[in-house]
């Protein structure tokens, strides 16, 4: 927690102070800054000292550490305020915005820094690619904005020569999804002339220091800046180091290598300009050294003539349409030389802006499909400068200074008074310097600065800068913070003629008129834009749009510098205000650079001028946050068992009552008449703790309804399908049912009873139903072709049955066509075939077979049926045939050998097959008489036999036109051979 930082690190909050004067202030921020701790606190303002060193207090576990913390519950960090402006905007979908401010040299673009690197650490969790990519472009950028818009000054090595405002765009999730970046004034003089000790932008320096050795030739430039006229003044160490960042940066963000190139081309041609020479002959101008010009004309992808002519002449249209060209003297060819080079300068940045811009600027967003898009914005811009020669560039720069201060007053001061007034808080009055006045001098119509240098840039004739100074002189007389040594002639600091001085906020500053009006002008003349939209290269061509119009057509006189400025000043004020604002005030502590000098003096007149002090007194007799009664309930409510999850006092006030007594806040709070104020963010902060803590259980209470809500319309959903199943099922059952009655509706009728008819493919539930139906029916047919039958027939009728089932198929031909008559000797009981019977020893003897109920006989035809053996009919267990066309049977006993026998196949019919009646008369009696089973096997090849003790295998094969058949005795058994058919 900040408030438990030791006591020998002087005050973490401004606000706690014993006394709010400026010895106290200055002795804690200069007791912070020796202790090392950079940052501190006004409320919810972070006070920034430049370290003018490396700290190691901006690592991943510092990031880490200030994640989702709220802003008391660390030490002071830039990170603090990042995180405090991410959270209100993510927790109340509302615009945040972070202003830096403070001198040139305090440290502005590194903090600027360190907050976008700390917005891209804590978003996007998930690492989505998209969002990964919109976050490297946003970071990259900063790399590329500084090379071509940073220089080093005699106050700062790395000082921002442009104002930068940029937004980050954000989803309803809270990760980046683009950004756009606006920037302002660029200080383009700089391109042709430096101050003693300053250097140009930085993007020259690294081209001709980081460069390879074929690009400077390619380039037609040398590795050394001293031969250039715009780059004399020194290099840098690391100028070769970030050359390489920033080309690394370009191919990142986007830009092709085509686009690069021409980007270095065009930083070449400016270097080349500045080192053109003219000379006169008395009557014209001429360039010294046509090289250089073909060197430009290659770079600009132009033609040597044009680019020649374009120096030295002006073309101009008269007042009768005509269109002359007009020599240039020697003094304005060096001038409009050194317009070009500023003009190519300001339009290459602006074109790497706008392109940036197409590369992170949220494209087809719709707030229905993607939620509200909320911003973040950041502001680095130049500081307060109060240099030995101030001109334009100083003007424009301290005017969007007041123009912030102003905001800053009427946000944190002015508006915050008139709201205590408004809301009946007691509160006592605080007085602070308002410099509306100040900027009204600046921006007023027709009466401020900027309308007088307008005028004279307006005016017909021979306008100078004096002229221009006596007209401010005479407008400005009286007003309390405008002077010159025309106005206070014995003010000898200025000089007449020449100096003009403002009190600004932040001091007396001093400026020289010399040049101002031709820097307010847009003294480009239009031959070179027209000579920059011909070029060939279509990113030249790109930044000239305006080169298209012919000199007739260009009429109406553009804008001048600082109207330009001015509105874009006000167009940014505008959308800061619209944001929640939070505030980092940079404070230079030395002009040394110095990370062990506190400059009283210096700081303490930036603490004045900053108006921390009168913000420490505002703070400490106000209140930290305020909130309607509504919101406030809204979000604090769950912490009260009276207000959750609704109240029902009579009004959202006595709600708000319930909640701060519950937590014992009452001596801390101010009631309003439409909002409450909290004046400690201590009370905030734990009123914060238990909201996160309830947060988790009222999600699990949410969850456990809305999943028992879901898991009710589940049931009440299977409940309808198990209906609807149920219907259907019984339907399809009805439905099959109906089909049935409707096919077998006329069987009795038909010739084959409903054997023809094709039953309907039941649903799944009558599956055996299906099969038991099929099987009845099958029953009741039988039964129907049965009644038809004779009962004399039946017995043959049930032996051609068993022995169909006995069979299964197997036997291709069993005699079932030919009638069966049984009885072959009259009076016999079952059956009695002719056969052939052979024995062990090879010989052949007719026989018939006898089978009645008891025994099976075997008789002698020849000898009138004589009874040669009688076996009990008990005694066989089974038979055994072949699947051929052979008559051969094996019977099987119990305890008597088998009995191998050939059946013959008839006297009137030779084809006549016996084995079928036999297995028929044998299966049928055993199942149906004696009820028990009489197995029968049908075997492929070899069919088995027991004979005296031992098993044999007999093979049957038939040959064609075998007369006989002949034994053989093999170790296998016997081999029978039978004739064939």
């Amino acid at each position: 927690m900040a408030e438990l930082e030791g006591l020998e690190f002087g005050k973490s909050d401004f606000v706690l102070l014993d006394e709010v004067t400026m010895e106290q202030f200055m002795e804690n921020l200069r007791l912070r800054f020796e202790k090392g701790r950079i940052y501190t606190y006004i409320g919810e303002v972070v006070v920034s000292v430049n370290p003018y060193r490396q700290m190691d207090i901006y690592g991943k576990d510092t990031i880490e550490a200030y994640r989702g913390r709220e802003l008391y519950e660390n030490p002071p960090h830039l990170y603090a305020v990042s995180d405090a402006a991410y959270k209100a905007m993510k927790r109340r979908a509302k615009d945040t915005c972070i202003v830096i401010s403070g001198e040139s040299g305090a440290g502005k673009t590194e903090a600027s820094k360190y907050i976008m690197q700390y917005i891209a650490a804590i978003t996007n969790p998930s690492q989505r690619a998209e969002v990964e990519s919109v976050k490297n472009v946003l970071l990259k950028s900063n790399c590329v904005l500084e090379a071509f818009g940073n220089a080093k000054t005699n106050r700062n090595d790395n000082s921002s020569r442009f104002g930068k405002y940029m937004d980050i765009n954000f989803n309803f999730n809270g990760d980046p999804t683009g950004g756009h970046i606006n920037n302002y004034l660029l200080e383009k003089s700089r391109v042709v002339h430096q101050q003693e000790g300053e250097r140009n932008f930085h993007s020259f320096y690294q081209l001709l220091r980081g460069g390879s050795e074929e690009t400077l030739a390619a380039f037609h430039l040398q590795n050394d800046p001293a031969v250039y006229v715009y780059t004399k003044e020194g290099t840098s160490n690391n100028d070769r180091t970030s050359h390489k960042a920033v080309i690394s940066a370009l191919e990142v963000i986007g830009f092709s290598k085509e686009e690069i190139n021409s980007i270095y081309q065009i930083l070449a041609s400016i270097l080349l300009l500045g080192n053109l020479q003219f000379e006169s002959d008395g009557e014209s101008v001429q360039i010294l050294g046509q090289e250089a010009v073909n060197q430009i004309s290659e770079l600009t992808a132009t033609e040597p003539e044009s680019v020649s002519k374009t120096l030295l002449y002006r073309t101009v249209a008269t007042g009768g349409g005509e269109v002359i060209e007009k020599g240039h003297t020697e003094q304005q060819a060096c001038f409009g030389r050194d317009a070009f080079a500023k003009a190519l300068y300001e339009r290459l940045f602006g074109w790497i802006v706008g392109r940036i811009n197409t590369v992170i600027e949220v494209k087809d967003y719709n707030p229905v499909l993607h939620g509200k898009n909320t911003v973040i914005g950041v502001l680095d811009i130049y500081g307060f400068e109060i240099f030995d020669n101030n001109s334009f560039e100083q003007f424009c720069i301290n005017y969007c200074n007041e123009k912030l201060q102003q905001l800053f007053i009427e946000l944190i001061l002015q508006q915050e008074q008139a709201e205590y007034q408004r809301e009946g808080i007691t509160w006592q009055h605080i007085d602070y310097f308002n410099n509306q006045i100040i900027v009204d001098l600046v921006e007023q119509p027709h009466k401020g600065i900027i309308s007088i240098l307008d005028e004279a840039c307006l005016t017909v004739g021979n306008v100078t800068d004096t002229v221009c100074l006596d007209s401010m002189d005479t407008k400005l007389a009286q007003h309390p913070h405008y002077t010159s040594r025309k106005l206070s002639p014995s003010d000898k600091s200025m000089e007449f003629q020449k100096h003009f001085r403002i009190r600004h906020y932040a001091g007396d500053v001093t400026y020289s008129v010399e040049g101002i009006l031709d820097k307010n002008k847009d003294l480009l003349f239009q031959d070179f834009k027209r000579l920059m939209y011909n070029s060939t290269n279509p990113v030249l061509k790109e930044m000239w749009p305006d080169g298209q119009l012919s000199i007739t057509e260009v009429t109406k006189r553009p804008l001048t510098a600082a109207t330009l400025f001015k509105n874009s000043i006000v167009a940014l004020v505008d959308k800061l205000a619209c944001k929640e604002p939070y505030y980092v005030r940079c404070i230079k502590p030395n002009e040394m650079k110095s990370p062990m000098l506190f400059d009283d003096a210096r700081c303490q007149h930036q603490v004045a001028y900053l108006g921390l002090l009168e913000n420490v007194m505002v703070r400490r007799a106000g209140f930290a946050y305020r909130q309607p009664y509504a919101r406030f309930l809204q979000r604090y409510k769950m912490t009260c068992e009276y207000t959750w999850p609704n109240h029902l006092m009579a009004s959202d006030r006595e709600a708000v009552e319930a909640i701060v007594t519950q937590h014992g806040f009452q001596d801390d709070v101010a009631y309003g008449h439409t909002k409450l104020f909290v004046r400690t963010p201590r009370s905030l902060f734990t009123l914060e703790q238990e909201r996160a803590a309830l947060i988790p259980i009222l999600v699990l209470f949410l969850q456990k309804v809305w999943r028992g809500a879901l898991a009710r319309m589940r049931c009440r959903r299977m409940r309808a399908i198990y209906a609807i199943m149920g219907c259907y099922k019984r339907y399809k059952v009805k439905a099959h049912f109906w089909e049935v009655e409707r096919r077998f509706a006329n069987v009795r009728n038909m010739a084959d009873y409903g054997k023809s008819v094709e039953w309907p493919t039941p649903p799944a539930a009558l599956a055996q139903f299906h099969k038991n139906t099929v099987m009845l029916h099958r029953r009741w047919w039988a039964r129907q072709i049965v009644k038809k039958i004779p009962p004399s027939d039946m017995l043959e009728v049930r032996a051609k049955v068993a022995a169909l089932t006995a069979l299964s198929g197997e036997r291709k031909d069993w005699g079932i066509s030919r009638a069966w008559e049984r009885d072959y000797l009259a009076n016999c009981d079952l059956f009695l075939p002719l056969l052939s019977q052979v024995n062990r020893f090879n010989k052949s003897t007719d026989r018939s077979l006898l089978v009645t109920d008891k025994f099976v006989y075997k008789l002698e035809p020849k000898k009138q049926y004589k009874v040669m053996k009688r076996l009990p009919l008990d005694a066989f267990t089974g038979l055994s045939l072949t699947s051929g066309v052979d008559q051969m049977v094996v019977l099987h006993t119990s305890s008597e050998d088998d009995v191998l026998l050939c059946l013959q196949r008839g006297v009137l019919c030779p084809n006549q097959d016996r084995v079928g009646e036999l297995v028929g008369a044998l299966v049928d009696h055993f199942t149906r008489v004696r009820k028990v089973q009489f197995p029968v096997k049908v075997c492929r090849s070899a069919v088995q036999l027991h004979m005296r003790g031992k098993l044999k295998s007999v093979t049957v094969e038939t040959k064609p036109g075998q007369a006989a058949a002949d034994f053989k005795k093999s170790r296998d058994g016997f081999i029978l051979l039978f004739p064939g058919n």
